[in-house]
């Protein structure tokens, strides 16, 4: 499995490798030995999370504050979407900034969002199979949401974005100077 980081150094992308043959194909997509060595400590995860999505749905910026802060592994396995993270660690050199890539079925990329950091993605084909596994459980008490378009983020969805589709909540986001961080 191939792994490297984006602009964020903590923003890991993973590359599973996919072995084809006239049967099919077989991947491993998950190795917590070769996880923790890309990311450089212990990670335990205790939710798996499946999500669907139609074209132009984008959902986020989502993360749960502590006590219940959660680290992301990201992937889909059907469709295509632009996947981001947003430092939200108010020590960190990079907070503030984000980070993006492109995740699909065809490139079988995954992203590890850590703790500390806010999370969205928008569905570029005509739907999108989404599969998360999560570092802690999710509490609706402590989840938190800012706007996808908060101008003091700056987020270059590119040419991607068409009429985004986005729920009640996450129109309710708050902006990112009135948002709680991570200390």
């Amino acid at each position: 499995m191939i792994h490297y980081s984006l602009k964020i150094p903590e923003l890991v992308i993973f590359e599973p490798t996919r072995h084809i043959d006239d049967r099919g194909f077989f991947q491993e997509t998950f190795n917590k030995k070769s996880f923790e060595k890309a990311v450089g400590y212990t990670v335990s995860f205790v939710q798996d999370n499946h999500s669907f999505s139609k074209r132009n749905i984008l959902r986020g910026i989502h993360y749960q504050l502590p006590p219940f802060s959660q680290g992301k592994l990201v992937r889909v396995i059907s469709g295509a979407v632009y996947d981001i993270g947003v430092d939200l660690r108010e020590s960190s050199p990079t907070f503030g900034m984000w980070a993006g890539e492109f995740l699909s079925d065809q490139n079988n990329k995954q992203l590890w969002i850590p703790e500390g950091f806010g999370h969205a993605f928008y569905v570029i084909s005509e739907s999108v199979h989404f599969l998360y596994k999560t570092t802690n459980y999710y509490n609706k008490e402590s989840e938190r949401c800012i706007k996808w378009n908060d101008s003091n983020l700056n987020i270059d969805w590119g040419n991607n974005i068409d009429k985004p589709i986005v729920s009640d909540k996450d129109s309710a986001g708050s902006s990112f100077i009135n948002a709680r961080y991570f200390d």
